[in-house]
Formats: C-alpha cells, structure tokens, sequence
C-alpha cells in the first residue's frame, strides 16, 4: 500500500482523539481555559449527556477579535512563548489544542470581548471549518457552545456510554474543579436541572459543603503541612468515621490543577491505615502546592498526570499531613483489643453487626422444600454442593467443613451474600420484598454525581424497598429500605449502595447490581466471631443456593481440599 499524506480534516481528528476523549473531556479543556483567563464565574451547561449540548459561560478576560481564528490553530496558545516555559508551567492549559481539536468533531460557537473592546464577536466552526464570524454584544468574557459532538466521527460515538454514565463524568470533572479552586463560582446545570451551585468565597470547606454536604463537610479535619524547599499542603480529610464504600473521594489538586495520581491517592490512604473498616475509603480534598520547575505537567495531553522530580518526598508529605490531622483529632489509642467488643485501632469501638439468627433469617426462608412458593425462571445455572459438617473456624473469617471427599474452607462473607443476593432477586421478582419503615426519616446530601446517577436508578432502589424523595436541591429523605439492611446506619447503606450502583466498573444490569450491594452490606463480614449454629446456618444456606460457588462479585465462596491432596501433603500416598 502507498504511503500518503493525511487530509488535514483526518489529521485534526486523530489528534482531537488524544485530547476529547469524551464529552467530559470538552468540559475539562473549557473549564481550564476559562480558569487560566482569570474567570470568578463559571457556568457549565449540558444536556443529552453532553453529545447534544455543552455550553460554558465565564466571565474571564476574553480574546480580543483579531486573535479569535488564530485560537483555534493548532498549537496556537498564549500560555508558551518558547521551550524553556515547559520546565516551569504555571497555567493549566499550554498545548494549544483543546479549541482546534473540539472545533474538528463538532459544531462549535463561541462569543467572546475582551476588556479593551467595545463589542465583541461570534464564530462558528463547523467540522473544524470556520463557517462565520460577525460583531456580537456581550459582557466581557466568553462564551463556548460546543453542539453534536462527535456527529461526524461515528467511531468516537461507538465508545461513548450512556447519558446517565457520561452526565456522572461531567458532573465529577465539575466538583473536582469546584474544590480545586474554591475562590471561583461554580454553577453547573444537567439536563436543566440545577445541579450544582458553590459560592466561590474562597474557603474550601464551603465547597466542599456544596459537593458532599453540609453535615459532611463541617465534620471533616484541617490538614495543613509545609516543608521548606519540597511544597504545602491544605485542605480536608475526613475522621475515619467518614468513610465510603467506593474509591473516588480523594481529592487531589497540585498547583491549581485537578490531578489523577494512583501514588498520591495510595498515599492519602495508607494515612487511614488501621483506622479504617475493612473495605472502606477515605474522603478527602487536598490543596497541594510546590515548586513548578519541581512537576512535569507536559505527560499526556489530558493534563490529569503528572511527574514529580521528588516523587518519593511529595508522597511521604501527603501521608504525613493527613496521618497528622487524623492523630491531633483522634483519642488515646487502645491497648487491648476483645474478641467480643472489637475497637478501631484509635479507641473508637465499632459497631456492633447483628450477627444472631434475626440477621440470618432474612436469607433462610422455609426449610421444606415442597412448601416453598415455586420460583420464577432462574437465572442461574443450578449447581450443588455436597452436605458438609461444620468443624470450626479459622481467622474469624473462614468456617472449616467435612464433606464426603475432604475438606472445604468457606468464605462467611462471600458465602452468606451469595445466599442474600438469590433471596433478593428472587423477592424482587415475586413483588414480596421485605420493608423496613422508619419512625424517624433520614435527610441525605448527595453529590452532583450521585443526584444524576439516582435519577437512573431510583426505580430498581424502590423495587428493592428503598422509599426516599427530594428534599430540596441535593438533598433527599429516607423513608423505609429494605428489612435486610435493619442493622445499618440507614443513610450511610443507601449512599454505599448508591454508589455501588453508579459504578459502570461493575458488570451487572441495574436490578442485580442492587441486589448483590444490598447483599454486600447485609452479609456477615469477614472478621465477625460466629457461633456453631450460625456456621451450621450459612453453610446450609450455601448448600441451597442456585450458584454456590461464588459470589455476585465474582470471588470463591470456598475452596475443596480433597482427601487425596491431604493424604498427599501427609505423606500418607
């Protein structure tokens, strides 16, 4: 095949690929120019996921008229003025590709005046090609309708998820943002729905109210550090009572720019180590800033990775700072720790699961198989496992069992949410879910990311046994939730479940994702000391299920240590 030359219109598509990944991408690059022109407020619009309409609204310095089409040449920017500026970059844009790259796989307006005009002026890029131009009033600063995205490279559309999914992604780059730089009004609208709106004091805790919650926000810790020569650091990070069950509640700006940085993110939770539940994480906002000779920004063209010159400092700061504010905040540790009243590893005792047989009976059910209601279709592939014996346990965590080939170490968590998640599903289909009423409702604050994923949701979450309803702009009360989860905090079990659901990482379809989080954290926990009756009762629970051998997630329920292997291992063949 001959060697050819690429069309510029190919061209400027293969490179916009590299910089609009998707519609959340558009708002990102809009946002940080508008950021870099000095803008106190910024408004962010979008509907049909972002693919129909992105519009970004900001008060900045605009571009003055005989500089607007020289905007949106690639590699054309303000920001460098030669190669010596990329050791120490100070804005968050500097590449000169975001508007020649968003202007090639859309239809693309923007209206702009700067402070030493009288009128500003409006074009119009259609597939990258510049369509018109005229005069056009408006206050200072600019104005970026971005609409159709992606129309004319049906490739990109094959990749992009569903509204709700995309909307999530948008409405996370904005509350990122929106911490990041708390001196700066954001106001952000979904679909017409004002979903997010922060007051731009420059006090972060007051943005991070207008994200998490009042309540969430005012019980969070101050960290501040500062090492001479290395950086600072400022911001929140919540007691290890505030916690989620889902990663992504860190955090982390460095020099004003939102970052993704696996390392720092590791970091900040190694701070929480041995005060945390197991399978929790960390919510926190930190504000890091050190020298910018000191940080490569020039990576990858999303901007969101970053290198440090002193990797290996920064991160034991960032450790540091936080493992700080959680120890000034924390009581004397404890000595002795009881099997029968277990305490965190900062004095703080742990709530206690209900653990006897009110607990195990949600998943139990009729024991005589000939009067239980016949069941609807499965959809699991029926499997059995042998009756099994219960000897013991080990670790708190496994239930040691005899069968008629040798041994079995079942999973006690795994093995009783494997049982909760048929009964759920299995209750859902029957319409004969069992429902826990409140006598007092629970108020919970939701992130613009979770008020949209919850718009998606909340018909599976009623079908479960949750009732709750809008109580103001992210705000919702908790009426009743599922029987299952009676020994819960109720509004931490919704927002984890929430979560779990909102989470595209998870293959299940909406029904069973709800259904095996419910199961998540109605289950016993590794670690709970179980009595011989409620060993004997998860075992036959196994035994009955549909699917015993793992999971809804996927992990073992238990592992089979034949008689051979052992009398192998022994010496005994």
């Amino acid at each position: 095949m001959a060697i050819r030359v690429l069309t510029p219109e190919t061209a400027s598509q293969i490179a916009a690929g590299e910089v609009v990944e998707r519609p959340a991408s558009v708002v990102k690059e809009l946002i940080e120019n508008s950021l870099d022109a000095g803008a106190s407020h910024i408004v962010v619009e979008v509907s049909g996921g972002g693919l129909k309409l992105i519009r970004v609204v900001d008060d900045g310095q605009g571009i003055p008229t005989a500089e607007v089409e020289t905007a949106f040449e690639r590699h054309a920017t303000s920001k460098l003025t030669s190669s010596a500026d990329l050791e120490r970059i100070a804005t968050l844009g500097f590449r000169g590709e975001a508007l020649p790259s968003i202007a090639s796989v859309s239809d693309l307006e923007l209206v702009t005046r700067s402070e030493s005009e009288q009128t500003g002026v409006r074009v119009h890029f259609r597939g990258g090609a510049l369509v018109k131009k005229e005069a056009s009033a408006r206050p200072q600063g600019t104005t970026v309708q971005v609409a159709n995205l992606f129309r004319n490279v049906p490739a990109r559309l094959k990749f992009v998820k569903s509204i709700a999914t995309e909307n999530g992604r948008i409405g996370n780059l904005v509350t990122r943002y929106a911490m990041a730089r708390p001196s700066v009004r954001f106001t952000l609208a979904i679909d017409g729905r004002n979903t997010l709106s922060t007051t731009g004091s420059g006090e972060l805790r007051e943005a991070v109210s207008s994200v998490y919650g009042a309540d969430t926000a005012a019980s969070m810790l101050n960290v501040a550090i500062e090492e001479k020569g290395l950086g600072s650091i400022q911001g929140l990070a919540g007691p290890p009572t505030l916690s989620r069950a889902q990663a992504g509640y860190v955090t982390l700006v460095l020099n004003g720019r939102w970052i993704q940085d696996r390392r720092l993110t590791y970091a900040v939770e190694e701070a929480y180590h041995n005060m945390l539940e197991v399978g929790r994480r960390p919510v926190a906002a930190l504000l890091i800033e050190t020298p910018t000779e000191d940080v490569d920004v020039n990576v990858s063209p999303s901007k969101a990775e970053v290198r440090f010159k002193r990797d290996r400092e920064i991160f034991a700061l960032v450790q540091r700072s936080v493992r700080q504010a959680l120890v000034e905040s924390s009581p004397v540790q404890s000595t002795s720790l009881s099997a029968s009243r277990p305490v965190s590893s900062v004095g703080v005792p742990l709530q206690k699961r209900p653990l006897a047989s009110d607990l195990l009976g949600w998943a139990s059910g009729p024991r005589n198989p000939e009067a239980e209601t016949p069941a609807t279709p499965s959809m699991f592939t029926k499997t059995t496992l042998p009756l099994l014996r219960v000897v013991g346990q080990v670790n708190n965590t496994y239930i040691v069992a005899e069968g008629p080939d040798g041994m079995y170490l079942v999973d006690q968590h795994a093995a009783h949410e494997r049982a909760l998640f048929e009964r759920t599903l299995k209750e859902m289909s029957e319409k004969r879910v069992q429902i826990q009423g409140m006598l007092a409702p629970v108020t919970v604050d939701l992130t613009p990311v979770q008020k949209e994923g919850l718009l998606q949701v909340a018909e599976s979450l009623h079908g479960h046994g949750f009732d709750f309803e809008p109580f103001g702009d992210n705000a919702y009360v908790l009426r009743a939730l599922p029987a299952m989860l009676s020994g819960r905090a109720p509004d931490r079990a919704f927002l984890d479940i929430l979560d779990s659901l909102i989470d595209p990482s998870i293959p299940y379809e909406t029904d069973e994702r709800s259904a095996a989080s419910i199961a998540c954290h109605s289950a016993i926990r590794a670690g709970d000391v179980l009595q011989k009756e409620m060993m004997e009762e998860v075992v036959r629970l196994l035994e009955q299920a549909e699917s015993p051998h793992t999971c809804p997630h996927g992990r073992p329920t238990l592992v089979h240590l034949s008689s051979s292997l052992l009398e192998r291992e022994f010496g005994r063949r």
